[in-house]
């Protein structure tokens, strides 16, 4: 069994999540990291060969969670089944995922902001909405990578070119932009994703 140690912000797995780990051997939270990241470098190909642009629906969103950690969960690529520390009530995912998908298109055809602007809003309201059990910061920036550079034909973001997914100065200061836009301030979030 891991020992589970969680950086702040992250959301914790239930025991019955943790047994959907597919992989035995993995006894520490670094060493399931590392193997997630190992999943995600594969994702990363697949999008590379395929520069999807039908990305706002259901069916890419959860297809990116399982080939992001399809290796890892066997759960990856499902919404999750109980409430988290953030997010919306687990029963509710599907319905808020459609909102945003929905409100994309009327972003994009009004033009109030710019490709970057829109691509925080949309990954701030996708870590919102909290949709998987695991991965959700990961996938959420990755969505928003895809979005940018796919449908916006922008540049992606950089995410302050450093590794996330462990307590550091700068996953502190992620976390800190998110709650600033949870309060309606996206200029965090926004010069965060450019760093």
């Amino acid at each position: 069994m891991i020992d589970f140690k969680y950086p702040e912000g992250a959301t914790p797995i239930d025991p019955d999540e943790a047994e959907g780990l597919l992989l035995t051997h993995i006894t520490t939270h670094g060493e399931l990291n590392r193997w997630e990241q190992d999943n995600i470098v594969e994702a990363l190909a697949w999008i590379d060969k395929t520069k999807p642009t039908n990305i706002l629906n259901e069916q890419f969103i959860k297809q990116l969670h399982k080939r992001m950690f399809g290796n890892v969960w066997r759960w990856a690529g499902q919404f999750r089944r109980s409430d988290k520390n953030l997010g919306v009530s687990w029963h509710q995912v599907p319905m808020c995922l459609k909102n945003l998908c929905d409100d994309v298109p009327v972003w994009i055809q009004t033009e109030n902001e710019s490709p970057e602007e829109m691509a925080v809003r949309f990954h701030h309201r996708l870590v919102w909405i909290h949709p998987f059990s695991n991965g959700n910061g990961r996938h959420s920036r990755l969505m928003t990578d895809i979005f940018i550079e796919n449908v916006l034909l922008s540049s992606p973001f950089t995410w302050g070119k450093r590794d996330l997914s462990n307590p550091n100065e700068y996953r502190s200061r992620y976390i800190n932009a998110l709650q600033e836009a949870d309060n309606g301030n996206y200029f965090p979030l926004l010069e965060f994703a450019k760093s």
